[in-house]
C-alpha cells in the first residue's frame, strides 16, 4: 500500500523559509514522478513542482520558480519541497503526489494528506 506522509509546514513571517518533506513508502518510486500541489481557501488545487525520480529533471510553474525547489533523497525514499522568500500568497495546504514515469501518464494517483503552510505578512 502506497503512503505519502508529508511534514513541515508551519508558521512562517513573509520573506522566510520552510522545508517540506514528503516520505514515501509501499513500493519503489525509482520509475515514478513526485510532484508537489496547494490548494487554498476557495481555490483550486495548483501545480507547484515535480521531479523525476530517476533523472531528477524538475519542473516549476512560474509563480515559484527561482524562490521554491523539489529534490529527493533516494536512500530515505523522501522528496522535498525547499520553499524561500515566502509571500502571503503562498499560502495553503501542500499536497504530496505521486504518478508513474510513463508517456501520456499525467495523473497522480498517490496523495498525501497534506501539510498547512501559513504565511504572514
Amino acid at each position: 500500500q502506497v503512503q505519502l506522509v508529508e511534514s513541515g509546514g508551519g508558521l512562517v513571517q513573509a520573506g522566510g523559509s520552510l522545508r517540506l518533506s514528503c516520505a514515501a513508502s509501499g513500493r519503489t518510486f525509482s520509475t515514478y514522478t513526485m510532484g508537489w500541489f496547494r490548494q487554498a481557501p476557495g481555490k483550486e488545487r495548483e501545480f507547484v513542482a515535480r521531479i523525476s525520480w530517476t533523472s531528477g529533471n524538475t519542473y516549476y510553474p512560474d509563480s515559484v520558480r527561482g524562490r521554491f525547489t523539489i529534490s529527493r533523497d533516494n536512500a530515505k525514499n523522501t522528496v522535498y519541497l525547499q520553499m524561500n522568500s515566502l509571500k502571503p500568497e503562498d499560502t495553503a495546504v501542500y499536497y504530496c503526489a505521486a504518478r508513474p514515469s510513463r508517456a501520456g501518464v499525467s495523473t497522480y494517483p498517490y496523495w498525501g494528506q497534506g501539510t498547512q503552510v501559513t504565511v504572514s505578512s
